[in-house]
């Protein structure tokens, strides 16, 4: 997180980490679809060997207060999944303030998944940040495969009840799931940086706010609470992984 209580601007940084062909790239097109022109900024790519960086910002929430207006931003960023491309993940995961590990659903992608999410950790210690002190949420995409080559709905529920993390199921290419992965991270994100610094009280942001805010950006007309209950689990314990 950037933040200048002077300036009184706040920035939050959200990844997209998972294996190479998981949908991280999808994802954010998708968001950055949803959301209105004047709400987003440009789609930058960073073309890299066989694999592609994407990020933008959603563009300023502007939040009013006794003390004058604070800004906050949104900033979206995908890493490269193929192996070769670990130091590109590790400089874009520094600074990162939520996580969204978007997995495979298909079953022979059970490994490729359970070596993101090891990588994950390890280059977040390499970053000197711990995965546990981490805004983390968990994408099953692809869930649109054909039902012998996915993992089963029954499955996923009985990994997202061994834990503590939010999990979703998500069809990235038709934009179902992607808004409710965003705004569980968001959601997470906040509520850890908010116990951490004070948020809420010393910028007078409060996290409904920032939600509903965040929800219209992206064309969200029902309420928060109902976005929010689209999970599975949402108590993903540390030693309880997708992996497993």
């Amino acid at each position: 997180m950037e933040l200048d209580f002077t300036a009184r601007e706040v920035q939050i940084k959200l990844v997209y980490y998972g294996p190479a062909l998981s949908g991280k790239t999808t994802n954010l097109e998708a968001l950055h679809s949803a959301a209105g022109a004047d709400a987003r900024g440009r789609l930058m790519t960073l073309n890299t060997q066989d694999d592609r960086t994407l990020f933008f910002d959603l563009l300023p929430l502007t939040f009013r207060s006794k003390d004058g207006d604070v800004s906050l931003r949104i900033k979206l960023f995908t890493v490269p999944g193929q192996p070769m491309h670990a130091a590109t993940r590790r400089l874009v995961l520094k600074k990162a303030d939520g996580v969204a590990l978007i997995a495979d659903s298909r079953i022979a992608a059970t490994q490729s998944n359970a070596d993101s999410f090891f990588d994950l950790r390890e280059n977040l210690e390499e970053n000197g940040q711990d995965l546990s002190e981490m805004a983390l949420v968990i994408q099953f995409n692809k869930r649109d495969l054909p039902e012998h080559e996915i993992r089963s709905d029954d499955e996923l529920e009985k990994l997202a009840a061994r834990g503590r993390e939010p999990v979703y199921k998500a069809i990235a290419t038709r934009g179902i799931g992607t808004v409710e992965t965003f705004m569980g991270l968001l959601h997470l994100t906040w509520e850890k940086l908010d116990n951490k610094n004070q948020l809420s009280k010393r910028m007078s942001i409060s996290g409904d706010d920032l939600l509903a805010s965040a929800a219209r950006q992206l064309g969200v007309t029902g309420p928060v609470a109902d976005i929010l209950a689209k999970r599975m689990g949402g108590n993903f314990d540390r030693s309880a992984r997708i992996v497993r």
